[in-house]
């Protein structure tokens, strides 16, 4: 069962280094699902890797630290900024390019 509103947090998460080709995408999505967090990633065009990600602030987390630790992926950098909460939001989901 998802967290209850009044304690989502939701992380927009820009990362670069060695997180394209290398399953960032579907580790993510794994991950959310294992950790009950909810919101999507996408591929950039200049190959850094954006995603939001929604949930407790623990889940959160783990989110990051478990992602950051699976070989081959490498982020060299990551810019994490908190924005608000989607209400409603059910699950988490995997794009391949941005649209621009």
């Amino acid at each position: 069962m998802p967290p209850s509103p009044k304690t989502q947090t939701r992380w927009r998460l820009v990362l670069s280094g060695r997180v394209q080709q290398v399953g960032l995408r579907y580790s993510a999505l794994y991950l959310c699902r294992e950790l009950g967090l909810t919101g999507w990633v996408r591929n950039l065009p200049d190959g850094r890797v954006e995603m939001e990600v929604q949930g407790e602030v623990s889940a959160l987390r783990r989110f990051y630290l478990k992602l950051k630790s699976r070989p081959p992926i490498r982020i060299a950098h990551a810019d994490i900024a908190v924005v608000p909460p989607v209400d409603g939001e059910r699950n988490f989901s995997v794009s391949r390019w941005e649209i621009i």
